[in-house]
């Protein structure tokens, strides 16, 4: 029996702010430029206000929430 996909939302909420996985994604692909992205990590640390991002294993940045 095949497992049935599961409809899921995931959304940060911190202070005054929410912030949606879509949008986390959104924004580190905007702040990466590029569009040749195989994998995609996202940590959030909201207590500095800023998202850091590994793109294709090797290549990291940031972004402010």
């Amino acid at each position: 029996m095949a497992a049935s996909k599961v409809n899921t939302k995931i959304e940060l909420q911190f202070g005054d702010k929410a912030v949606t996985e879509d949008q986390l994604v959104a924004a580190a692909k905007k702040a990466y430029g590029k569009k040749d992205i195989k994998s995609l990590d996202i940590y959030v640390k909201p207590e500095e206000g800023r998202a850091y991002y590994v793109v294709n294993g090797d290549v990291n940045g940031s972004f402010e929430l």
